[in-house]
């Protein structure tokens, strides 16, 4: 069977074909509705909550580093807390001469060998002498001497009182040894 050629049908492309005129092409035109504008929210809130948390971070590093320094402590009891250990600073040669000379130590005996017992290296105290007749007034030797050392009784039964070593300027050094050889010397803490 063979098949007869047809005839050849008219394709669309070989029809010439008139331009559409201009918008035709194009969907329908609907209308929007109108709105107010878009705004995004929380601007504000998030810079704020952003520096907010930065002072929180900020806050909480401080926190850390302050617990490690009062962890970490003073190597020695005679430092102030939270202060980097450092190797004193010489003084000039000029300086150290001059303290030298500005105090000395002076060994006082004091009449109440109990009131003595009371002091420890380090305090403070004013050295207060009164006659041993009992006339006059009592006057204040010393203010403010610094006890250096407390040493131990000697067991002699002749002396009454106990030995202290202040560390006084020079001339109220020599007050104390005018003051020992003719009045009753006392103490009181500052």
């Amino acid at each position: 069977m063979s098949v007869a050629p047809s005839s050849p049908s008219p394709s669309p492309s070989s029809f010439p074909v008139a331009p559409l005129p201009p918008g035709t092409d194009a969907p329908a035109v609907c209308e929007v509705p109108h709105f107010a504008p878009v705004r995004v929210r929380g601007g504000r809130y998030r810079l704020r909550r952003l520096v907010r948390q930065r002072r929180r971070a900020v806050a909480a590093g401080l926190a850390v580093t302050a617990a490690a320094l009062v962890a970490a402590g003073p190597g020695e009891a005679d430092r102030a807390r939270g202060h980097p250990v450092a190797e004193p600073i010489r003084p000039h040669r000029t300086v150290e001469r001059a303290r030298a000379v500005e105090t000395v130590s002076a060994p006082v005996r004091i009449s109440d060998g109990a009131t003595v017992r009371l002091l420890r290296p380090g305090d403070r105290i004013d050295v207060i002498a009164a006659e041993e007749n009992g006339v006059g007034e009592a006057r204040v030797v010393a203010r403010g001497a610094r006890v250096t050392k407390v040493p131990e009784p000697l067991d002699t039964a002749g002396e009454s009182g106990a030995l202290v070593v202040l560390s006084v300027p020079r001339s109220t050094a020599a007050r104390l040894a005018g003051a020992s050889a003719t009045a009753r010397l006392a103490v009181t803490l500052c």
